[in-house]
């Protein structure tokens, strides 16, 4: 049986509920005059709702967010064909040692306890991490892929 694409708006709880077990995404950032640059990324959701994304300060993505804070995303199922949404935001970058506590909420948000708190925030001080956090703004609809449903009707 052919698969019908859904495009199925949500609210904002129905949303942070869809993306909590997601952790997949490509993030785009504006480049100053080239259009759009793209990166994979690992993300979790934090306890106010925005989309944190672990980083170094001297990535692409993170020169970008400073200059222009729009950004968007869009978040995969861990499935290729699963469902997924694309999301716009506000990005503000988070540098040590501002950036430690939130490290610890970001990680909570994907794995969640470490057996080492105090080992993983000297990883995250030695190796001089940065953190994307993003305020969501906008949302499209969650969505599937598959025919649209006049031409499931035809097949």
């Amino acid at each position: 049986m052919p698969k019908t694409a859904t495009a199925d708006r949500v609210d904002r709880d129905a949303l942070l509920a869809f993306l909590r077990p997601r952790h997949q995404a490509v993030l785009m950032t504006r480049r100053r005059e080239r259009g759009a640059q793209l990166s994979p990324v690992t993300c979790g959701v934090d306890g106010e709702g925005r989309i944190v994304v672990s980083t170094y300060p001297q990535r692409a993505k993170v020169a970008n967010a400073r200059r222009n804070p729009e950004v968007s995303l869009c978040v995969l199922s861990p499935e290729w064909d699963g469902p997924w949404v694309q999301v716009d935001g506000r990005a503000e970058v988070l540098e040590l040692p501002d950036a430690l506590e939130p490290f610890v909420e970001y990680y909570r948000s994907i794995s969640g306890e470490h057996p080492d708190w105090d080992e993983y925030r000297a990883a995250m001080t030695r190796q001089g991490k940065a953190l994307l956090r993003i305020t969501v703004t906008g949302w499209g609809p969650v969505a599937t892929g598959g025919f649209p449903p006049e031409v499931i009707d035809k097949l």
